[in-house]
């Protein structure tokens, strides 16, 4: 075989093949379910992934408020934040967090498995998360995602 016919196809921002897709976060455990939505978001189950581009999926998750966590988590995890002014490090418990906005504990999970960069910024803007089952993204027909199927 003429070893000048293999060549390596990369994708770029022409070429990547987009889609819409809705997870179910109902029942999940969030490190995992943060994992396998980053991966998604990401674009790493394509056979067409390539490391410098945005060739991931947009991900609908909803149910974000029925998210587990394991263990005595729900008050030994705890979220650091700074005001900006001195002396102005707030902490807050999941259980707090939870209760004030189920929406950015999936959100700040799947944001900490991304990469710490401009495309990771870019990417991070392809994530859509809600509580309970109705979502803004009817139009675009996502199209459900079963997490147990993906490894």
């Amino acid at each position: 075989m003429d070893t000048l016919s293999y060549k390596t196809i990369s994708a770029n921002k022409a070429t990547v093949d987009k889609q819409w897709v809705l997870v179910d976060a109902e029942g999940e455990t969030l490190g995992r379910f943060a994992s396998k939505v980053a991966k998604l978001l990401r674009g790493k189950y394509k056979p067409s992934f390539t490391p410098h581009v945005d060739c991931g999926d947009n991900v609908v998750v909803i149910n974000a408020e029925k998210i587990n966590l394991t263990g005595n988590k729900w008050e030994s995890k705890t979220y650091v934040r700074h005001t900006g002014y001195p002396g102005g490090q707030r902490f807050q418990t999941a259980k707090e967090a939870m209760a004030k906005n189920p929406v950015s504990i999936v959100e700040r999970s799947v944001k900490g498995m991304l990469p710490k960069n401009k495309l990771g910024a870019a990417i991070f803007r392809n994530l859509k998360v809600y509580e309970g089952t109705k979502h803004g993204q009817e139009a675009q027909k996502p199209t459900v995602i079963n997490l147990i199927d993906l490894t």
